[in-house]
């Protein structure tokens, strides 16, 4: 156990894809208190949107108990994928109405502590979704009030959990807000609680936290000054006369945020630096002030050129680069030269620029560790060290001068987080490029199947935080070392030297007559390949696609750094090459296009493949109401026409768009129709218009009765024996 210490699309198109059989792509495993089938066409929208291949599949109807507590369930075994756990807590009581909210209570509680207990345990994500309760169900106070009290309690026991990712309905409805998210009547007939325009909020939600648990992480945001930080232009207008408006308070805001969660802010403007200094100087309501950024570019420059020269001074690709930009133009320029860079040209009304900003998905943070706090303060001590190096005669003398402290330590609890996050992003110095989520480090280091050392690096300018990992076990005669990773902000310092030899003491004191490393190449891990052959060029041999290098243990306990032959952090690319790791996504059209879930269910919709049973030319409705049921049909099947004599099966649908379906007709028309409608015969839309008209009848006589039966009740006996006379009938 740790010790404690500080291109593709899912692959499903209906509710019947179910199948015990191994899936080919990664698990996107969902188990809900309620029938979440619903999600699947949104959630395989996104996938498309996002490149990503994961095949859903859906855990048995209200089985959450049953899949937290089964070893051999479809949770526990999703190892490669991501779990997901929908929980709306009324539903525990919907088959045991007579529990009062203490047993509902206790059941919640129950569940609490067993993604508590599946968070330590599961290989997978766990990303846990608290839905929001029916009207019904909070209607009276008590109700109410013990909902707010078992959404704050999911939060308490969940949030900071690692591996678990909570999603709370507060969160849901600031980014995605409904206007009518229940439906009661999809709840009753198959427990489908939440119309489709809430299963396409919920769905970009999960896809949302999918995207930030698996997409390669962004790292600097570069900002342009004049109507982007400010409105006007301080050039012209002067420091004094630009405005701090509510929308761009709101992005410094937005920016200060991204900045504590680890983000690097840099300027790039043109502008005279003496303009841009007085307009901070001016304005000191501004939540964004100079010492805020680590490095700017004020001059007047092409973006293009300004960015790579942020880049080659901080020591990072492109593709790290957000340029955050109000002129068209030069977003363009940008685009053209820079490709690597996400460019965002903010909307030309500003009112709109809050809303933006909080849907570009680029900008989500899974997890803040207190590294990406501090990397701000890291970045900067890295500059320092920049020109302390140039200014020193000799690599030798800059080395000896650092006074370099590196301490090698096993993994505590409290460091899962930046080990995981160090496995995703390290690309140079990484023998493998393993990338491992924190339950897989923590289910590698508790059972025993291998051991974790952390590295953590600190010099006279400052600390370096955790800047090393290495995983490694025992296994025949050598220390088989699975992960050896070390940041680039410690690169060239001789720390990798440090850790080569503390795995060759190791071995030694354990009997084992090697250390054995293999590499994998990647684009960017030359030097790491570079370094295993300056310390072990004799020890190396192909196996396959990898190097393998089996350094004796005497030899690997010996190893020294040698200023002249130690690898350095590969240079910034130039403008143009191809970057790593990160498919081009077009996060302004999501953030414009895609950011309310009426749009998004437009466009989950329209990629229905339109297909018809009709063969030829759809027969047209012949009467209003079959005119009315052909284009909800439609709407509800995203096809473009509905012929009357078409069935609805045939056309596409299934059981659960037949509930949405029905909902709709209830809701629309007035009708209330059960589920048996559905199966009784040929499911058309003619068929069901003579059933709508059926209930009508049926509808209109009863009422008709009941009024007959009320007039009676008002006559007196002989003018009810009177009536009956002139109709030709006895009295009774």
């Amino acid at each position: 156990m740790l010790p404690d210490s500080d291109s593709a699309a899912v692959r499903s198109s209906s509710p019947d894809w179910q199948s015990q059989t191994p899936a080919p792509f990664p698990l996107l495993a969902i188990s809900a208190t309620f029938t979440a089938e619903p999600l699947a066409e949104t959630l395989a929208f996104w996938m498309r949107q996002l490149g990503f291949a994961y095949q859903v599949r859906f855990a048995p109807y209200n089985q959450v108990f049953q899949q937290l507590l089964d070893p051999s369930g479809l949770l526990a075994g999703n190892r490669d994928g991501i779990n997901i756990l929908l929980v709306r807590f009324e539903d525990w009581a919907r088959f045991k109405p007579a529990a009062g909210l203490e047993e509902l209570e206790a059941d919640i509680r129950q569940v609490l502590a067993l993604v508590e207990s599946a968070a330590r345990s599961s290989a997978a994500p766990l990303i846990v979704a608290i839905c929001p309760s029916s009207p019904r169900f909070a209607a009276d106070r008590a109700r109410a009030d013990f909902v707010g009290r078992m959404d704050a309690l999911a939060g308490e026991r969940l949030r900071g959990l690692p591996a678990v990712h909570l999603i709370a309905p507060e969160e849901l409805s600031r980014l995605y807000p409904v206007d009518e998210p229940h439906d009661p009547h999809g709840d009753e007939l198959g427990h489908v609680p939440y119309t489709p325009e809430y299963f396409a909020a919920l769905g970009t939600m999960l896809a949302r936290r999918i995207h930030a648990l698996r997409a390669a992480p962004y790292k600097v945001i570069v900002l342009d000054c004049d109507d982007t930080l400010w409105a006007g232009i301080c050039g012209e207008d002067g420091p004094e006369g630009v405005v701090i408006d509510p929308p761009r308070r709101l992005l410094q805001e937005f920016m200060l945020a991204q900045r504590e969660a680890g983000m690097l802010l840099c300027l790039a403007s043109k502008n005279n630096p003496e303009d841009v200094e007085e307009t901070f100087r001016a304005h000191a309501e501004m939540p964004l002030r100079l010492e805020h950024f680590l490095a700017t570019r004020l001059n007047w420059a092409p973006k293009p050129t300004n960015l790579v020269a942020l880049a080659e001074e901080l020591g990072l690709g492109l593709e790290a680069f957000i340029l955050v930009d109000d002129n068209v133009k030069e977003c363009g320029e940008v685009r053209a030269n820079c490709p690597e860079v996400l460019t965002l040209a903010l909307p030309d009304d500003a009112g709109q620029i809050p809303a933006f900003l909080e849907h570009v998905w680029a900008f989500d943070h899974v997890r803040i560790t207190q590294e990406d706090r501090a990397r701000s303060q890291l970045y900067a001590q890295r500059l320092e060290r920049g020109r302390a190096e140039r200014q020193a005669a000799s690599l030798e003398e800059f080395l000896a001068s650092l006074n370099l402290d590196v301490r090698i330590a096993p993994l505590t609890a409290g460091q899962v987080a930046r080990v995981s996050q160090l496995t995703e992003r390290t690309n140079q110095m990484n023998f493998t490029t393993l990338r491992r989520s924190e339950a897989q480090i923590r289910e590698l280091v508790d059972s025993g199947a291998a051991e974790c050392l952390t590295v953590q690096v600190s010099d006279r300018f400052g600390s370096y935080g955790l800047t090393g990992v290495m995983i490694f076990n025992a296994r025949e005669d050598a220390l088989a070392v699975d992960t050896f990773l070390l940041s680039c902000r410690a690169l060239g310092r001789g720390v990798e030297h440090r850790m080569m030899a503390h795995l060759g003491q190791i071995a030694r004191q354990r009997g084992l007559a090697c250390v054995e490393a293999r590499y994998r190449r990647t684009q960017r891990n030359a030097p790491a390949r570079l370094f295993l052959e300056s310390v072990g060029a004799a020890y190396q041999e192909y196996d396959g696609a990898e190097l393998r290098f089996r350094l004796p243990a005497e030899h690997a306990a010996a190893v020294v750094s040698k200023p002249d032959g130690m690898p350095k952090a590969a240079p910034a690319r130039e403008a143009g090459s191809a970057p790593e790791e990160r498919r081009p996504l077009d996060y302004e059209r999501i953030a414009i296009e895609l950011a309310s879930p009426g749009r998004i269910l437009e466009q989950v919709r329209g990629a229905r493949r339109a297909r018809s049973a009709s063969g030829g030319a759809a027969a047209a409705p012949r009467t209003e109401l079959e005119a009315r049921l052909a284009k909800i049909w439609a709407e509800t099947l995203g096809l473009a026409a509905v012929g009357v004599g078409d069935n609805f099966f045939d056309l596409g649908g299934h059981s659960l768009l037949a509930v949405e379906m029905l909902s709709r007709v209830r809701k629309e028309l007035g009708a209330e129709l059960s589920l048996e409608v559905v199966y009784s015969g040929a499911f058309t839309v003619a068929e069901l218009a003579k059933a709508i008209e059926l209930k009508q009848l049926e509808q209109g006589a009863s009422d008709e009765y009941a009024a007959i039966v009320a007039e009676l009740d008002q006559l007196s006996d002989e003018e009810v024996r009177a009536l009956l006379a002139q109709e030709g009938l006895e009295s009774p």
